[in-house]
């Protein structure tokens, strides 16, 4: 497959899967707290009491839609740095590292869908986590971390470890009769929504920053003549003619 249309991967999963589901959820939530806050002189609520468990559900669908949304973009970055650079002739023990990495991560997400007890969700979902922020911090993720704050991948990051740490604490919101951990998941939810928010921005600065395969050469020769500090020009190189 051409390597501009693996680039495409993740926005188009994204876009299609991820922001549509995160309007449905946070529609359901809001209904969930408008049944949770009717008081009985206001009359029986119009809100169905099945309401709550599609909340849920759409819940666990939409942190696993991010987590494999955030896995389609490190692995598209990390792999096509191994190509480029022939790392696994240089360096075979890290990719293979890397490699086991991401079956790793994998495989602990899946668990702490079925983990119940207390402590084996929290292990899961700290595994999971550590397995993304490993990963991110490879060669060739695009990261601009000298501009953290309108960055796509720590947006990203950190809308994806809240996602996790909210799946985690689901079923001790329902153990919790003063409501504790209902708090923290709505605040916590409410800035992950925010980070969405950022993500329709950054992402499409990401997209307008990343160069297509043919552009990367002139991309790259005017970074090398710092031509972000001064005008230049960039000629495309002519093959020369063989005797």
């Amino acid at each position: 497959m051409n390597k501009d249309l693996l680039l495409l991967l993740h926005p188009l999963f994204a876009i299609a899967v991820v922001f549509p589901m995160i309007g449905i959820v946070v529609h359901r939530g809001l209904q969930v707290r408008q049944r949770r806050l009717k008081t009985p002189s206001d009359g029986k609520s119009k809100i169905p009491p099945v309401v709550g468990q599609e909340h849920v559900q759409i819940g666990r669908w939409l942190t696993g839609s991010v987590v494999v949304a955030v896995l389609l973009a490190l692995a598209h970055d990390i792999v096509s740095n191994v190509v480029e650079t022939q790392r696994w002739s240089t360096a075979p023990l890290k990719v293979l590292f890397v490699g086991l990495m991401f079956i790793a991560t994998i495989a602990s997400f899946v668990l702490l869908y079925q983990a119940k007890q207390k402590q084996w969700r929290a292990i899961f979902a700290t595994l999971t986590g550590m397995g993304l922020v490993v990963l991110g911090c490879q060669e060739g993720v695009y990261r601009k971390t000298d501009q953290w704050y309108v960055s796509h991948y720590y947006y990203g990051m950190t809308a994806a470890l809240l996602m996790i740490f909210a799946l985690a604490i689901v079923q001790s919101i329902y153990q919790d009769k003063k409501n504790h951990w209902r708090t923290v998941h709505i605040v916590l939810n409410g800035v992950a929504l925010l980070l969405f928010f950022g993500q329709g921005f950054t992402g499409t600065q990401a997209l307008l920053e990343v160069p297509l395969s043919w552009q990367e050469p002139y991309v790259q020769k005017l970074y090398e003549l710092q031509c972000e500090q001064k005008p230049c020009t960039v000629q495309p190189s002519v093959p020369q003619a063989t005797p």
